[in-house]
């Protein structure tokens, strides 16, 4: 995590990360003026929050309350060296707990991470850089032995070479890639997650059997949603880059609107228009690119080549974004590898779908074909040493397909995690699957996990499916255990001959899709020194239903951004409107406005917790319209899971205005009390809200220049350095 310190006025200091900003003092003593406390007072904290946060935790997952529970720390300084000292955590307990939550509270404690950091002894590294800002890659792995290189199945360059190469890809568009964290809970399975420094929602999780392999995947991962726009997808450009000279790619193509909103001319092709407008419901005004929201320039699409001849079709940015997610994008060493990556997953996702929705049984993999993998072999047994069954599944639907499935089950509270992986060789198969199980996962966060059901309208119900395509962590069918399979085994293998094996696996992959029937359409970017590819395969690797064109289209956001943007500036016939749109708009009163506009607020205030509900709230008291506002009082108490000062907020509201709405009651009689029940500021900004002197209380004005929204803002400079490398290199 990057920390960047700024000095303030005398001995103060302000240290800023992620969405938080940290201020330090000195005491008075030491000429500071005692406004916060030392850096060395945080640190002491750091180790007792740390271990209160695992008791926590701990408890929770036993439902043992923590009311009684106390927690304290003491730090006891050599007098002969006081850089030598002895934290000393103590826990009291109550007289109920058992004896082995007692050990276990104690052994939660002892997992604490920064008393384990402190323990192994950080290494510090000080020195002079010309920038911060252009300063090369944090550091990621140590350098391998000299002609050290490490080569695994389906990779066509050495591990080494691959993350020095995606390395400085990403030095050389001035991103500062760091590690967030690592997993390493089994054997031959790592997880890692990376992110760029200055702009963290910019982040990726890689797997693999050695922590090479999962950082060359991370890394692959982050050069892939670079060059595919993904981390964008749906956020709101801004006025500068929506009237650039290209929004997405030099090679987009916009096409203006109809003025009768029907579809223009040279949109997709006839095979795509008869699986995306069946029945010609789809119009122009459906398809304006989310990202700029530029109306007056049309649609924005992308060009992308149709394998069956290599003609090219252009496809809407907002079609893409709205029903595809990152599903169908790679990156490779070559083109070939990042094709068989790309056709792997795609086919992951849909029989990972079929199998869940038509609760298809598989067979089990014979334990003597898990055998010829001893790595796999060790990393299942090592779940099952935790206590928690595995099963590894045959999941090609008899020999159709290159997937497979690694089950897995929490006994302890009656969880499972389905996990599926795909590639042309079933090891690397297999290996995905498990990888995929454990990747980013402590053995607690196995807690999570929904149990099975027979109920076959959950299973197949299109939310649980995005589910299982964001983090597999959706519901499975009860029918899936059984042991009465739909399948046989088969022991498949689809992989090449060693030789040039990425480009006969990637036909053959591409031979199974056009047996089918299924047309594929990719579109490869080199610009950032990698091949990327991404591939889309109507009516078969849609993430979302293909009616959320219309019914759900991501680019609403237009008939509300402007608005909620100025807010504070609406006169009163404006609020009206808006409200009403809002009230019309059928929306989900709990969708929350960062998905509503595409716009990143920090999620530590107002804005980021901020839904349609609240919203609507907010205005029907500022047009003083008590009653609507009340209705809306009480279904955000009811239902909204916001923050504790929040909650309070609005319970005081509701007292506020149902005193006020009473002919009967005065506001005044009432007001000492309130006050001191809910304090002065939380009544000082319910009374104001109540009797019109303050408007939208905890929201902080901003406008169309996101101003103030420093997260956002470091969201759009992030994709200014893609956006301008892509244009120094469209013009030569």
């Amino acid at each position: 995590m990057e920390i960047k310190v700024n000095f303030l006025d005398n001995l103060r200091l302000e240290a800023k990360f992620d969405d938080f900003t940290v201020i330090t003092d000195q005491p008075i003593r030491y000429k500071g003026d005692g406004s916060a406390p030392s850096p060395f007072d945080y640190f002491l904290a750091s180790s007792a929050m740390c271990a209160a946060y695992f008791v926590k935790v701990y408890c929770v997952s036993r439902n043992i309350p923590t009311e009684n529970i106390r927690l304290a720390q003491n730090n006891i300084v050599d007098p002969e060296n006081r850089y030598n000292q002895i934290f000393k955590i103590q826990v009291e307990l109550p007289d109920d707990i058992s004896e082995k939550d007692r050990q276990g509270i104690l052994r939660s404690i002892d997992r604490c991470t920064v008393k384990k950091v402190v323990q192994t002894g950080p290494e510090f590294q000080i020195e002079v850089v010309e920038s911060l800002d252009e300063d090369a890659q944090a550091l990621l792995l140590g350098a391998p032995a000299d002609g050290e290189k490490t080569y695994i199945e389906g990779k066509d360059l050495p591990l080494e070479d691959t993350i020095a190469n995606m390395t400085a890809m990403l030095e050389s568009l001035g991103m500062k890639i760091e590690i967030a964290s690592w997993r390493n809970i089994v054997p031959h399975v790592w997880s890692l997650h990376i992110r760029d420094a200055a702009s963290p929602m910019c982040f990726t999780n890689g797997k693999g059997a050695s922590k090479e392999a999962a950082l060359a995947s991370a890394l692959g991962e982050f050069i892939e949603r670079l060059s595919c726009n993904f981390f964008y997808n749906d956020q709101f450009f801004g006025a500068e880059l929506a009237a650039a000279d290209f929004v997405h790619y030099p090679n987009e193509k916009w096409f203006a609107l109809c003025d009768d909103d029907a579809l223009p001319d040279g949109l997709l092709d006839d095979y795509t228009l008869a699986i995306y407008n069946p029945d010609g419901e789809l119009q122009g005004s459906h398809l304006v690119d989310t990202n700029s929201g530029n109306v007056e320039r049309g649609i924005c699409a992308l060009p992308f080549v149709r394998h069956s001849d290599g003609e090219t079709v252009y496809f809407p940015s907002n079609l893409i974004e709205n029903l595809y997610l990152s599903n169908g994008m790679s990156a490779g060493n070559t083109l070939a590898e990042a094709q068989v990556q790309c056709l792997s997953e795609i086919f992951e996702r849909a029989v990972k779908k079929q199998i869940i929705e038509q609760e298809i049984v598989l067979p089990d993999v014979p334990a003597a074909v898990l055998a010829r993998y001893p790595h796999l072999v060790e990393g299942v047994q090592a779940l099952e040493a935790q206590g928690y069954p595995v099963l590894v599944k045959d999941a090609s639907l008899g020999g159709q397909f290159p997937v497979a499935c690694v089950t897995l089950m929490n006994p302890r509270t009656g969880g499972v995690f389905a996990s599926f992986g795909a590639h042309p060789s079933m090891a690397v198969a297999i290996e995905r699957g498990l990888t995929e199980l454990l990747q980013g996962r402590s053995f607690e966060g196995l807690n999570d996990l929904p149990p099975p059901t027979f109920n076959s309208m959950e299973v197949s119900e299109p939310n649980n499916f995005v589910e299982h395509f964001i983090d597999s962590s959706g519901v499975i069918s009860w029918r899936f255990f059984s042991a009465k399979h739909d399948y046989d085994f088969v022991d498949w293998d689809f992989s090449g001959d060693h030789h040039d094996s990425n480009q006969q696996e990637a036909e053959t992959l591409f031979a199974i899709l056009a047996d089918m029937g299924k047309e594929v359409y990719q579109m490869v970017h080199t610009d950032l020194g990698a091949p990327v590819v991404r591939m889309l395969v109507p009516d078969y690797s849609e993430v979302y239903p293909i009616e959320d064109l219309i019914w759900d289209n991501t680019n609403k956001a237009l008939a509300y951004r402007e608005d909620i943007l100025n807010l504070h500036r609406l006169d009163e016939a404006a609020l009206t409107d808006l409200v009403e749109r809002l009230e019309d708009s059928q929306l989900d009163n709990y969708i929350d406005i960062i998905t509503l506009i595409g716009v990143e607020f920090d999620e530590n205030t107002v804005w980021g917790q901020l839904t349609i509900l609240e919203l609507k709230l907010l205005i029907y008291l500022a047009l003083g319209r008590h009653e609507d506002a009340l209705d809306c009082v009480e279904m955000f108490l009811q239902y909204n899971d916001n923050t504790v000062a929040r909650q309070l907020f609005y319970r005081a509201m509701q007292a506020a205005l149902e005193i006020e709405l009473d002919d009967e009651l005065e506001l005044a009689d009432f007001e000492l009390n309130l006050r001191r029940m809910y304090g002065e500021d939380t009544m000082d900004a319910v009374l104001g809200s109540v009797q019109g002197t303050v408007r939208f209380a905890g929201l902080t004005p901003t406008d169309m220049n996101l101003t103030g929204l420093d997260r956002h803002q470091r969201l759009l400079e992030s994709y200014r350095k893609l956006h301008a490398a892509r244009a120094r290199i469209a013009k030569g």
